[in-house]
């Protein structure tokens, strides 16, 4: 077991004694060239349904690059994460790049959908593709969906007509979960967090929501940003019901994480601002929210230095304006992650900073409540 070290940001908050935390050993569920043919893999999703499947998703790539032909592969786990299927095809489109998975499930009908952008073969991100949703040889916004626990997965749904705007040159779901909400006048409604960039290389957050079970999707407006990008990014509910969005930055503003706060669902935002108590190293972060010890608990999980470097765990009870309790639970190299509640503990996709396998742990101690 890995030396633990813990800090605690405010005094009172250590008093009060958050619980000791621990982890699993790691179990590699995706290894390029051993359990799976590809050159490369990365980008992890991960989610657990309402029937108890750890879903995992990744990018296995032909090559370390980002648009490299990428294939969508699943594993599954039956029994919370000791063990793990063979990786096998959710999605592939070709020579074409399927990238950004983004997991989430309505409860009501038990359906996952996994959200994805899709490139031409040989498109690129900074490559000069068409702007706009109209263009078939652009950047597309597509989702597939699992009704059998992710056993098998259905012909893909195109939606970007729908949500992709018009100035924009890509979009990107997450990396990591959607969410459903669970609480005020917008419980049910199905969110997607995503960025896109215009043709001047700006990147913007927003969400894609669905009040009808997947149904149909809209768009939400931007995030308001002034002097600072926001990139990569999730979302979590708070105790009110209110979507707290948590966002990798572009550029430009200080090397902190870049939050945002929306009373209405996702519809609007708040202006984004700078959390100085979340170092950013330029990288995906993982957002869960929770219930431990009676209170809606938002936790956080990213590589917490100047490099990918150091995952650190972080817990908020007031919605992530306040961060009571940091733990250091991944020492050395670390970058992207997803997170899912495992009964008590909470579960960790995630890439050890290597574009050639993505491990799985437990988090232990956490003492998650409902599920």
């Amino acid at each position: 077991m890995e030396r633990l070290i813990t800090l605690c940001l405010l005094l009172p908050a250590c008093l009060t004694a958050a619980p000791k935390l621990s982890e699993t050993p790691a179990i590699a569920v995706f290894e390029a060239k051993k359990n799976i043919t590809h050159a490369s893999v990365r980008i992890p999703a991960l989610l657990m349904t309402a029937k108890g499947t750890l879903i995992a998703i990744a990018e296995a790539r032909d090559k370390a690059t980002d648009q490299a032909g990428n294939d969508l592969l699943f594993a599954l786990s039956k029994d919370q994460g000791k063990t793990w299927s063979k990786p096998a095809l959710a999605y592939e489109q070709g020579d074409d790049s399927c990238n950004n998975p983004c997991l989430v499930q309505d409860a009501k009908s038990g359906r996952v959908f996994l959200f994805f952008q899709t490139f031409p073969a040989g498109g690129k991100e900074f490559g000069g593709l068409p702007a706009g949703p109209k263009d078939p040889k652009g950047n597309r916004l597509k989702f597939v969906t699992s009704d059998d626990e992710g056993a098998t997965w259905s012909k893909p749904v195109d939606v970007s007509n729908e949500v992709k705007p018009d100035n924009a040159v890509t979009c990107a779901s997450g990396p990591g979960i959607g969410i459903q909400l669970q609480k005020g006048k917008f419980a049910g409604r199905l969110v997607i967090p995503f960025n896109s960039q215009d043709p001047q290389k700006n990147f913007v957050n927003w969400v894609a929501f669905s009040d009808d079970a997947g149904k149909t999707w809209k768009r939400g407006a931007e995030v308001p940003q002034e002097g600072m990008q926001l990139n990569e990014v999730q979302v979590a509910e708070t105790a009110d019901g209110s979507l707290y969005l948590n966002s990798r930055r572009w550029r430009s503003g200080a090397p902190l994480r870049k939050v945002s706060w929306s009373q209405d669902g996702g519809a609007t935002w708040a202006k984004a601002t700078e959390d100085a108590a979340l170092p950013e190293p330029v990288c995906q972060g993982s957002l869960l929210s929770a219930t431990a010890g009676g209170k809606t608990t938002i936790f956080f999980l990213n590589p917490a230095g100047k490099n990918r470097a150091n995952g650190t765990f972080r817990r908020s009870e007031d919605g992530g304006k306040t961060w009571a309790e940091s733990t250091l639970l991944f020492p050395g190299p670390f970058a992207y992650s997803s997170m899912a509640q495992v009964g008590a503990d909470v579960g960790v996709l995630y890439e050890p900073a290597s574009n050639t396998i993505v491990l799985y742990r437990t988090i232990t101690g956490t003492q998650l409540e409902g599920k």
